[in-house]
């Protein structure tokens, strides 16, 4: 296969995923046969909570908990079938092949554990190096991840950094195995706008860098819009609409409308802002 259609191959391909819950009062569906696919690129997936963006997530690395049933027409991530894939496979690819950094650092972390130990740990549940080695590389990702006095930090338990730092060690761990798709879910909410855009800028390095995917989850439309190449808008585990991040203010269709009308605007006049009106069709006609 040549460079160029190596490339142009979708690294995820994603039909008709659905995930749903057995509960006393019947089956409850999380994601309702969503359909997608990612190249090298940063996909941003957006929605209210409740929508089903963290789900999907967890169901493309087979991380749904039982009772959680989890089926799809296709779940192909590089030519492997994630859904056949035996458990020792998708050990293998978790973390080396698919990393995901969740929302809060805190409930990650090992609280007991040092921080370079925790990220040199990730590097060599992969990789048959030494400890040495594995240290060596666990502080290159520290400075990768602009974090200043990494040899500090390395030394640190979890509770004694800030959030922010809690988060870049996060990507850190994530990152060492060299993943050729990140999954970051909603990995900024917790932090300040300053600390945000820190994030962001290491996030859109690394990935530029690397040659990654990434699917960035988010509350927030107006940071997809900016960072990310593709957007997937989903309301109540449908897909509404998927468009170029750049034309995300020209979206069509009404719940993505609604939602952009919502957002707080500086240059707007004062008052109430606009209720999200949801039509119930919505539920049965996604893509």
């Amino acid at each position: 296969m040549s460079e160029t259609a190596k490339r142009d191959k979708p690294l995820l391909a994603v039909e008709d995923l659905k995930v749903s819950f057995p509960t006393r009062k019947g089956l409850v569906e999380a994601v309702r046969g969503i359909s997608f696919s990612l190249g090298r690129e940063k996909l941003g997936i957006v929605g209210e909570s409740g929508s089903g963006k963290s789900m999907t997530g967890r169901a493309i690395l087979r991380l749904v908990s039982r009772p959680g049933i989890v089926t799809a027409k296709r779940l192909e991530f590089d030519g492997t079938d994630l859904q056949s894939a035996s458990e020792s496979q998708m050990r293998q690819i978790r973390g080396q092949r698919i990393s995901m950094v969740m929302q809060d650092p805190k409930f990650s972390l090992n609280p007991v554990i040092r921080v370079g130990e925790q990220i040199a740990e990730a590097y060599r549940t992969h990789q048959k190096v030494s400890r040495a080695e594995a240290n060596k590389r666990a502080l290159e990702m520290l400075r990768a991840v602009r974090i200043r006095d990494p040899e500090r930090v390395f030394r640190a338990y979890p509770h004694e950094v800030s959030g922010g730092m809690g988060q870049r060690i996060m990507i850190a761990m994530m990152l060492i195995p060299d993943p050729d798709l990140l999954i970051a879910d909603e990995p900024t909410s917790a932090l300040d706008v300053t600390v945000q855009l820190q994030v962001l800028a290491i996030l859109d390095d690394l990935v530029s860098q690397r040659g990654m995917g990434l699917i960035f989850i988010s509350h927030d439309l107006n940071l997809v819009a900016s960072f990310c190449d593709r957007v997937v808008i989903m309301y109540a585990g449908r897909i509404m609409e998927i468009c170029d991040a750049k034309n995300l203010g020209a979206a069509k269709h009404p719940y993505t409308r609604g939602l952009l009308n919502c957002l707080p605007r500086l240059d707007a006049a004062g008052g109430d802002l606009p209720v999200l009106k949801r039509d119930p069709a919505w539920l049965e006609h996604g893509l």
